[in-house]
């Protein structure tokens, strides 16, 4: 008890230091500033911590004690909470039983049971030597209880806006694969499930090729989920495009996976009439084969590199399961990960998470909070696989195409978070006397989608010194690029 009133105090008296110390490190560097001022976004709206690993003093702090939101920020919390309390050798099971004539099969929660995981399910089910299913396929979800949809925007059919299920396979996604062919564009689907309607009415054009939205309204996307999937596509496909893909989620997950089994299994030879539904497993079934996930080591790569929410939210939810019981609820997360914080001496008294992914209107972090928690993973024995979760600048992930030829090149790991009025980073920068850079910057303001030259400006000035004062002399050639971990 003692103990525990000590970690609070220590905790309680390590948020004041940051909050003492905010106004009087608030000196942004200039070429920041001035990347601030040209896109009309204020101080006011601006977080910002710079901390060596292992210090215990930020050397740059700006509004650290302020609760903004994170974006997918917010995915480092859930990421490095889960290795910790999991541990990076978790994997999610997925079961298949029998019940007499049935078919059952019992998620709990895998986050990448994608096309190739549910093909190798499959596979061991006819290697154990099940040819025929002759009734029915029974869900059981009920290792996750009812899930709000979470839905951001009115993009339907984006998977980003998937809701999380304990049975959650591929996403239920379809990818369409556009590619010139002569004078014609072809379509390919995949998988392309029984009773989809696909019309290709693109015809060849020329111009450039836009990206995102602009994508799909120039080739004129239309969808339908019911009373039957239709995917439809017309007007100018750019020969500049090349090959392109455009991921779709039109199904009810019991009609994706029913899909799924009549494409897969008719393809390894069985049969099956019969239908699916939901339900849970009875005490009188039958284990007959269980397929194991990807550890979680290397499912938090896909979730932090690709940035990929659905699979962070089935991440959360696994921890409320895991911890509370099932069936899992963003409650019984939001619980777990309360608990691990008072356990690691880090006060969040602004954190609120409602999902854990960062797509979300609500959720809020401050930059003291990250900034603590990058220096605590920093410290534990799950930084390797947290750290190597993190895209590289200029090298991978949602880093890929930033700072090619800046200096901060390859010499950082780096979680990114975008929404409509928010802009955030967060994670290592080994700067050019190679020390490692603890950084967190958001941004929250109507123009932050304007503000990336500020980041970049913000990612150089760590790198070079200038936001830790200790700037490489002008006079000094660049130093070679360090080695990353």
């Amino acid at each position: 008890m003692i103990r525990a009133v000590r970690r609070g105090i220590k905790g309680f008296l390590w948020m004041i230091l940051w909050l003492v110390l905010t106004p009087a490190l608030a000196n942004l560097p200039k070429p920041v500033l001035d990347e601030l001022r040209k896109v009309g976004v204020p101080a006011s709206s601006v977080a910002v911590v710079v901390q060596e690993t292992g210090a215990k003093r930020p050397t740059l702090a700006l509004n650290t004690g302020e609760a903004m939101n994170p974006a997918s920020v917010m995915k480092l919390v859930t990421t490095y909470a889960a290795l910790e309390l999991l541990g990076p050798a978790y994997r999610w099971k997925t079961e298949a039983w029998l019940d007499g004539e049935h078919l059952l099969l019992r998620g709990t929660g895998d986050p990448k049971l994608n096309y190739e995981s549910f093909w190798m399910m499959l596979r061991g089910l006819r290697a154990r030597g099940l040819r025929e299913i002759r009734g029915d396929v029974v869900l059981d979800r009920s290792y996750f209880g009812p899930v709000a949809n979470g839905r951001i925007d009115d993009e339907q059919f984006r998977p980003y806006n998937v809701t999380p299920d304990a049975l959650l396979v591929n996403f239920k996604s379809l990818r369409f694969v556009f590619a010139p062919a002569g004078k014609q564009v072809r379509v390919f689907v995949e998988p392309h499930l029984p009773g989809l309607d696909l019309i290709n009415g693109l015809r060849l054009g020329s111009g450039p090729c836009p990206e995102g939205r602009a994508f799909r309204d120039l080739i004129e996307a239309s969808f339908v989920s019911a009373p039957q999937p239709r995917a439809a596509f017309s007007g100018l496909y750019p020969l500049e495009c090349g090959e392109r893909e455009l991921n779709v989620a039109l199904y009810s997950p019991e009609e994706y996976v029913a899909g799924m089994i009549r494409h897969l299994w008719a393809e390894m030879g069985g049969t099956w009439k019969g239908k699916v539904r939901d339900g849970v497993v009875p005490a009188t079934a039958q284990l007959v084969h269980v397929h194991e996930s990807q550890p979680l080591g290397e499912i938090v790569r896909d979730i932090n590199k690709l940035s990929n929410n659905v699979m962070a939210r089935q991440l959360y939810l696994t921890l409320g399961a895991h911890f509370g019981g099932p069936p899992a609820s963003a409650e019984k997360a939001l619980r777990a990960v309360r608990q691990w914080l008072v356990l690691k001496n880090v006060l969040a008294p602004e954190l609120v998470i409602e999902n854990g992914s960062g797509l979300s209107r609500l959720e809020r972090a401050s930059a003291a909070t990250l900034a603590t928690l990058l220096q605590e993973a920093w410290k534990s024995p799950v930084m390797p696989e947290f750290v190597a979760s993190l895209p590289v600048a200029a090298v991978d992930g949602t880093m890929r195409k930033r700072l090619h030829y800046g200096r901060v090149a390859g010499n950082a790991h780096l979680k990114t978070g975008l929404l409509n009025d928010t802009r955030s980073l967060a994670g290592y920068v080994l700067d050019h006397r190679g020390r490692r850079q603890v950084v967190v910057m958001m941004i929250n303001h109507p123009r932050a989608p304007e503000a990336d030259a500020a980041f970049d400006a913000f990612l150089n000035a760590v790198y070079d010194g200038a936001a830790t004062g200790r700037a490489r002399p002008k006079s000094s050639p660049p130093a070679a690029s360090p080695r990353r971990p």
